[in-house]
């Protein structure tokens, strides 16, 4: 029935937005591509390990600036150690477009961070907040690939109330404002949902913030 009456913009929570297929099949493939060479070594695509000595199941590589558990950094800290790639200029100018499509407003500074997650089929992503930027500035996150379980919860709490939303390739999820700080998971990857065209097995997430460092 999704399919064939299509997928509407929705409001999750005040400050995050939901705009389904925002992305069309050309810029898909395109993004996929640079993904692709982007998680090349240096700073490539790496598996993270957590401060209790475990590891998150889905993998990651930055672009302007690297993340570990440990906060930001200009290396790959946790990874082989080499400088990480620059934040490329029409990937920013995407992300400002995206916050502006979802909130009808400009973003004052400029998209200086790349997070980007690969999960295969067995991949997770606990309940957790984005709270390492200096900057308030809304997260963007755009989905590519198999479609996911992605729950949106509140600023105060893991566990209820949240609500879960399927992101599909192609989706655009902004928040921002009284949501910047929700706390936020993927419980669930649905295996083999994807686009064939993309020819990527799995799902890439691609998390784009403003750091103000």
């Amino acid at each position: 029935m999704g399919a064939l009456f299509g997928r509407e913009r929705r409001e999750i929570a005040p400050g995050a937005v939901h705009l389904p297929d925002w992305l069309d099949p050309d810029a898909q493939r395109e993004l996929v591509a640079a993904c692709r060479a982007w998680a090349r070594p240096p700073a490539g695509l790496r598996t993270v390990r957590t401060p209790g000595g475990g590891q998150m199941t889905a993998r990651q590589f930055g672009l302007g600036w690297h993340w570990s558990p440990r906060g930001y950094a200009r290396t790959a800290v946790d990874g082989d150690g080499a400088p990480v790639k620059p934040m490329p200029t029409e990937l920013a100018e995407l992300a400002a477009r995206a916050a502006q499509a979802a909130t009808g407003a400009p973003v004052a500074a400029a998209y200086d961070i790349a997070l980007v997650n690969f999960y295969d089929a067995d991949a997770r992503m606990g309940m957790h907040q984005d709270r390492d930027e200096e900057a308030d500035a809304p997260v963007v996150s755009l989905s590519l690939g198999d479609a996911c379980v992605f729950r949106f919860g509140n600023p105060h709490t893991r566990t209820k109330p949240y609500t879960d939303v399927e992101l599909h390739s192609g989706d655009l999820f902004v928040f921002g404002g009284p949501a910047r700080l929700a706390f936020h998971g993927v419980p669930r990857i649905r295996p083999g949902t994807g686009p064939a065209e993309l020819g990527l097995t799995g799902r890439l997430n691609v998390t784009l913030r403003v750091s103000g460092l």
